[in-house]
This record gives structure tokens, C-alpha cells and sequence, in this order.
């Protein structure tokens, strides 16, 4: 669905507000990328891009995220958990479950306090076949990288169309933004709007019509996710 420009603000702000807190930063050797937490029947998961989770080396630690505060310091060092990324090289996706994170945290005197994106709102197909060839407003909630090395939050609103049986961003972002989630409406079956997760943004590839990113969608994501 395309909005209107003041809608497409409005569903922006209202993202920042419900799952601003669903985001962190990743330290990826140079390369900084966004990782977010999902919701899931089966367990909780933190998602990234392969290509992101293939380098990290820290998760940062945005201090929204943790309590009590200044406990937990200012960012985690991934090669002390015991759990490692569960990567998905065909999709471009990295999972890390995270019951580690929880029982990190927990160990070391201090709690996540986060806004996991919920499963429930992860695109379906009927939803993709709805877009049809598009262009649907898609907005990708990230960390960007600030001149002095900082990771603010971020909000790109911009236009995804279907490329194959996948869904393309037809704009390359900043640095900082892969693997972070993207977003998008559907109206429901009353008319409303209705909040879809489309899916985990990966690397530009130059391919495509159009260029820009590909989305890896969340309903492939969720059928590829281990056991947490």
C-alpha cells in the first residue's frame, strides 16, 4: 500500500514510539549494521543480515535498552556468549536466540528491557501477493552512523516494489542500516490499516531494475528459524 505523504509521518512516528526499543546497534568490524528483536511462539530471536552477523563483534547497548541503569555498560561482546548466530546464507539472514542474551544479562546484575517486534505482524503471502508490482511505501526503522561514530535511531521512509518473488528497496541507504527491519500497511478486512513486518534488509547487490536493497520477507524468515 502506498500512503500519503502526512500518513507515511504519521505510521513513522508511531514506529519509533511501539518498537524504537526493538533495535540495536551492531559493531561488524568497520561495517556497522542493525539487528533487531522478534517475538516468536517458539522462542525470541535476534535478526540481522548473514552478511552483518558474518562480521559482528559487539552488540551495542542503547541505554533505553537495559535497567537498572548504567549496569550493563555500553556494549556486549558477543564472543563471550555461548550461543552463536544461526545463519541462513540462501535467505541472507543471521538468528541468535535470545534466551542467551536474557541469561547474560541476568548473570552480570542487569535486565533487557526491550519492544520485540511481534510475529503476529510478520508479512504473509497473501499480504505480498496484495502488493502487487507495487511500489508500496516501506519504512526501515535503523541505527545510523553519526560523523562522531554514534548510532542514532533512524527512520528511512521509502518505496519497495516486487523484484521476482521478492520485494526490493529501489533506494541504498546509509551506512548502519542492513539488517534492520522494514515495515509496511496492509488494510485489514475492515478497512484499517494494518502494520506488516516485511522483512530484514540486506546488502545493496546492484541487481535488480532498479538497484537499492533487497528484503529478505518475514514469512520465509519465520519457516528457517531455529529452535530457541
Amino acid at each position: 500500500m502506498l500512503l500519503e505523504p502526512d500518513l507515511e509521518n504519521e505510521v513513522a512516528y508511531e514506529l519509533c514510539q511501539l518498537l524504537g526499543r526493538a533495535i540495536l546497534p551492531v559493531d561488524a568490524a568497520d561495517d556497522p549494521g542493525t539487528a533487531f528483536f522478534l517475538a516468536h511462539p517458539d522462542g525470541g530471536f535476534l535478526l540481522t543480515a548473514d552478511v552483518v552477523a558474518g562480521r559482528a563483534q559487539r552488540l551495542g547497548l542503547r541505554p533505553s535498552v537495559t535497567e537498572p541503569a548504567d549496569v550493563a555498560g555500553e556494549s556486549l561482546v558477543l564472543a563471550d556468549l555461548p550461543a552463536r548466530w544461526v545463519r541462513d546464507t540462501r535467505l541472507g539472514v543471521a538468528a541468535l536466540p535470545t534466551g542467551e542474551l536474557h541469561a547474560f544479562a541476568e548473570g552480570q546484575g542487569w535486565r533487557w528491557r526491550v519492544q520485540p517486534v511481534p510475529a503476529a505482524v510478520a508479512v504473509g503471502a497473501d499480504d505480498l501477493a496484495g502488493f502487487g508490482a507495487g511500489p508500496v511505501t516501506a519504512i526501515v526503522l535503523a541505527l545510523g552512523v553519526g560523523g562522531d561514530g554514534s548510532r542514532p535511531l533512524e527512520v528511512a521512509v521509502e518505496r519497495a516494489v516486487r523484484d521476482g518473488d521478492r520485494l526490493r528497496i529501489t533506494a541504498t541507504l546509509p551506512a548502519g542500516y542492513v539488517g534492520a527491519p522494514v515495515f509496511g500497511v496492509r488494510p485489514d478486512a475492515a478497512g484499517e490499516i494494518s502494520l506488516r513486518c516485511l522483512g530484514v534488509l540486506l546488502p545493496a547487490d546492484g541487481s535488480g531494475s532498479g538497484g537499492g536493497h533487497p528484503v529478505a520477507t518475514l514469512d520465509r524468515v519465520l519457516t528457517t528459524l531455529p529452535t530457541a
